[in-house]
């Protein structure tokens, strides 16, 4: 069962609300001595989780079928760059990987289990069902239940709060809703976020020889600019004017720290080429993910901030607080 992006949680009665967790939706089947990991696209996962397999096939049950999320945490967060560290060729890689940031399996539907199939149950039947199966799961370490709530309020909380911030978002389900497999039955509402960064420098356009993107930098610890990501989502009219707003700029410092290498890892369309700026010009764009002292994905330019000074743009704005014990515990 699939989401539909929605702008907002939907509220009202009969609505269940749960973390959109940062990872790999994964379902887990058992039958027997028989265990396989599958994405959501269909393809086998268990390879390159062999701990999960494992314990997977170590539960006190015959036959089911789990659907959830596969995460690595890592320290107090969830790690998506470990969990795409997994996708190796090499086993010995795999395997290693598997030991030193072993995988953990956030269940939230139960599909089938040892009495039969269960996706023409209600979502309140099954989650029942769902929360009878963990308890006899007590001091399982690789698996555990995603949380739940009905209140609209405490979701909504989830998307602000600091602390939720290894959440991608709220997933909202009719309680009264049976498992409908390929359909976009669920709504999601995704977590945006915007920061202030600093631009140093920027790529020309594939063609045309415009403004193609403009490459964003914040300040870390030791105040050098690090490139940090891009931000490309511009029209053709705003491109003409980023040139004349960029050109008193040009030829300037650029990035002191980590700078861009090559062409963008997002597009191979996108030219190498990029060019050094002042760093004097602040903009507030809005990110969906950060990880890895970088943007996931492209960012989305909202407005230029003349008002802010530059190193004021530094990395405690995007650092993750708290701690996803927290809401695991809920």
């Amino acid at each position: 069962m699939e989401a539909k992006l929605v702008d907002e949680i939907p509220s009202g009665k009969g609505w269940q609300y749960e973390p959109k967790w940062d990872g790999f939706r994964c379902l887990a089947f058992r039958d027997r001595n028989i265990v396989a990991l599958q994405s959501k696209a269909g393809q086998p996962l268990g390879r390159y989780f062999p701990e999960m397999v494992a314990a997977i096939a170590s539960l006190p049950f015959d036959k089911f079928v789990l659907d959830g999320e596969m995460v690595i945490p890592v320290g107090n967060h969830l790690s998506f760059d470990d969990l795409l560290m997994r996708i190796h060729p090499a086993a010995s890689r795999i395997g290693k990987l598997s030991a030193e940031t072993p995988a953990l399996f956030l269940a939230f539907d139960l599909l089938l289990d040892e009495q039969g199939p269960l996706i023409s149950l209600p979502l309140q039947a099954r989650r029942e069902r769902l929360e009878e199966f963990f308890k006899r799961l007590k001091g399982n370490k690789s698996l555990r239940l995603s949380p739940f709530t009905t209140d609209y309020d405490e979701a909504s909380g989830w998307i602000s709060k600091a602390w939720a911030a290894d959440m991608d978002g709220v997933i909202a389900k009719r309680i009264d809703q049976p498992y409908e497999s390929g359909e976009r039955a669920m709504r999601k509402v995704k977590r945006m976020r915007t920061v202030d960064c600093v631009v140093g420098g920027f790529r020309y356009a594939s063609k045309g020889g415009q403004v193609g993107s403009l490459l964003l930098g914040l300040y870390n610890d030791q105040g050098q600019l690090d490139h940090v990501g891009f931000s490309s989502s511009f029209s053709v009219e705003e491109r003409k004017k980023l040139a004349e707003i960029l050109k008193p700029y040009r030829n300037g410092e650029g990035f002191t720290g980590k700078a861009p290498g090559g062409p963008s890892r997002w597009s191979t369309e996108r030219s190498g080429e990029w060019e050094k700026l002042e760093p004097k010009l602040v903009c507030e764009v809005r990110y969906d993910h950060f990880s890895g002292g970088r943007f996931r994905h492209g960012t989305k330019f909202l407005r230029w901030r003349p008002e802010k000074k530059p190193q004021q743009c530094t990395m405690d704005q995007v650092e993750r607080k708290g701690s996803i014990n927290r809401l695991l515990a809920a």
